[in-house]
């Protein structure tokens, strides 16, 4: 990485233009072509510096509801279920832990739908029973900007 990477990913954490081409605004700002911050935005993200880019959004004031879970699955049957929980569009995030709880997932769902219900789903196609529901009681948002220097 260079230093115009390092402007690049500095402004577009938490400063991504919000336009018709944001790119040709980028690189206005950073004296570059349009064309220069998308070839070095592509080869950021195919080298795993950028994982994705996207808005995040205060789910709760969109009106839906977010969970934690956590599940006990044999070794032998992860791939599977994650897999199947994988196929929910409300779920954001699915991990392995080194834990007796082994899978942990949040399942994000539109307010006045009942989570226990997508649980019970999951509970009876992958045959896991053990799944702890978690949740949010109150919400934590932090801001997280890397100095790119």
């Amino acid at each position: 990485m260079d230093n115009i990477d390092r402007k690049i990913l500095a402004t577009i954490q938490t400063s991504f233009p919000l336009t018709q081409r944001p790119y040709r605004d980028l690189g206005d700002q950073l004296q570059c072509s349009e064309e220069e911050i998308l070839e070095r935005v592509k080869k950021l993200k195919k080298d795993g510096i950028i994982r994705r880019i996207g808005g995040n959004f205060n789910s709760q004031s969109l009106g839906f509801t977010t969970t934690l879970c956590a599940a006990k699955v044999p070794d032998d049957k992860i791939k599977a279920f994650v897999e199947f929980v994988n196929r929910y569009p409300g779920v954001t995030h699915n991990y392995t832990r080194d834990h007796q709880y082994n899978i942990w997932f949040t399942l994000l769902v539109p307010n006045g739908q009942d989570i226990p219900k997508y649980i019970e789903q999951i509970i009876l196609n992958t045959g896991i029973g053990d799944i702890i529901n978690l949740p949010a009681v109150r919400i934590f948002k932090i801001v997280v900007d890397f100095a790119l220097r």
